[in-house]
């Protein structure tokens, strides 16, 4: 096993007591931190040292929330609200197939690793007929990338002829979905401390799975012991539609079909009254802050600080690639407080909660507060060195404000389980031309399928 020291840095820990060495080390033995502090490191022989003079490091970045396939569908509806926007797009991903899906996933996770994230999350639900093994090829992509990953064998089975938003082309027959996910658990899932690879079981949406999808959805998972996550009170179109529908609010709907629970994380929770914040509180039901896709759909703002205040775990996430063409976790830190500030005055976050919302977070938010999230002892070696002493921030006095507030630092080094994923702010562990290319294949393959001029 390999150690690696890093020394000379700011250490942003997001630790308990929030601790920053302004000169500081870590030290990593294979997967895990094994000492982290002030000053010089400790002597280890044989190790890799790096001179992180000028850097900061902080955990890697969590992303809770996210639709992989759709980096192969950028660009498109720009201007439309989610409803609309979906309206036109899952006519475009029924054409999707296992290669357009991996060479989509792979170049969103290579970019996510370059804007710092060393855990990300998928909520894959467009399963065509004959597009092959999708989540297979997620999977893979992401053991080609080497970031940690939580994929949801997501679903819909509520087709626009029985009320749904989606085409009925694009939905399963429920217990077709059930044997998928449960065979997704059996081939997938490690529940193991060290696991790089967790299932989730994720139907879609109000508007486009059926009560009892989701309620069986729940059984399921709760026998198997896997988290469970899913789209809610995402726009006012989506409130609007379960009060006429279901006679009450989204939260009040999933609740009554064992959808809260501390083992359950909701997508975007924008429309939330008072009572349904308590209720999440009370449950410890987890959200996935996405500020800039709902800004790019003008969806709203999430209730970021009164979420926080009610003791209501929340993460970051940058969402489906096609309603976030950035696809950089970085810039959901400074959005997430710039927006909670837009919404609640310059007090409503500070930097270092917007930097605590992406590691420790999202950490607690997908179950691993444990294991990943924040700079420990005893913790996995997942961890990202930002390097602040060029032009755009080496007089910016304050190095996390430097990194949540300024512009995109250069990413010297991420380490995922100890192993290099991103140096000197290129990913080296796939070749970052050839997956461009791949991707850029995938996306007009994709719209010729469709009859979509690019």
């Amino acid at each position: 096993m390999r150690t690696v020291v890093l020394e000379g840095a700011t250490v942003a820990t997001v630790d308990a007591g929030r601790t920053v060495f302004e000169d500081g080390h870590v030290v990593i033995h294979g997967a895990y931190i094994v000492a982290v502090g002030p000053g010089p490191a400790p002597d280890a022989p044989g190790a890799r040292w790096v001179d992180a003079t000028g850097c900061l490091v902080t955990p890697g970045l969590v992303n809770t929330h996210e639709h992989l396939y759709q980096w192969a569908t950028r660009g498109l509806a720009v201007d439309e609200t989610l409803f609309g926007w979906l309206t036109a797009l899952y006519p475009v991903w029924a054409g999707l197939d296992a290669e357009i899906t991996h060479a989509a996933a792979r170049a969103a996770m290579a970019w996510l690793a370059r804007t710092g994230c060393t855990t990300t999350s998928d909520h894959h639900y467009v399963f065509p007929r004959d597009g092959g093994d999708l989540l297979g090829a997620e999977v893979a992509a992401a053991a080609e990338v080497g970031l940690r990953f939580h994929p949801s064998r997501g679903s819909m089975d509520l087709g626009h002829s029985s009320g749904g938003l989606p085409p009925d082309d694009v939905v399963e027959d429920i217990d077709a979905i059930l044997t998928a996910t449960e065979t997704a658990i059996d081939r997938f899932h490690d529940p193991s401390p060290e696991s790089m690879l967790r299932i989730v079981v994720a139907p879609c949406s109000p508007f486009s799975a059926t009560g009892e999808l989701i309620r069986r959805s729940a059984e399921l998972a709760r026998a198997r012991g896997v988290r469970m996550h899913t789209h809610l009170a995402e726009t006012a179109d989506e409130d609007e539609f379960c009060r006429e529908r279901f006679g009450c609010s989204p939260v009040e709907y999933v609740e009554s079909l064992g959808w809260l629970g501390p083992d359950v994380w909701l997508a975007h929770a924008i429309h939330l009254d008072d009572p349904a914040v308590r209720a999440l509180a009370a449950t410890r039901t987890g959200v996935a802050h996405c500020p800039s896709s709902n800004a790019r759909l003008g969806a709203g703002i999430c209730r970021t600080r009164d979420l926080r205040d009610a003791g209501v775990p929340v993460g970051l996430g940058v969402d489906g690639a096609a309603s976030n063409e950035a696809g950089s976790l970085l810039e959901e830190v400074r959005h997430a407080l710039l927006f909670a500030r837009a919404r609640g005055g310059p007090r409503a976050l500070t930097v270092m909660d917007a930097l605590e919302m992406a590691t420790m977070g999202g950490a607690r938010v997908l179950g691993r507060e444990a294991e990943i999230g924040s700079l420990e002892p005893g913790k996995l070696a997942d961890l990202a060195v930002w390097r602040l002493d060029t032009l755009p921030h080496i007089d910016i006095a304050d190095p996390v404000a430097a990194l949540v507030l300024g512009a995109p630092p250069p990413l010297e080094l991420l380490l995922v389980h100890g192993r290099s994923v991103v140096e000197r702010d290129r990913v080296v562990t796939v070749d970052e031309a050839e997956s461009a290319c791949a991707a850029r294949r995938s996306h007009q393959t994709l719209l010729t399928r469709a009859g979509v001029t690019s």
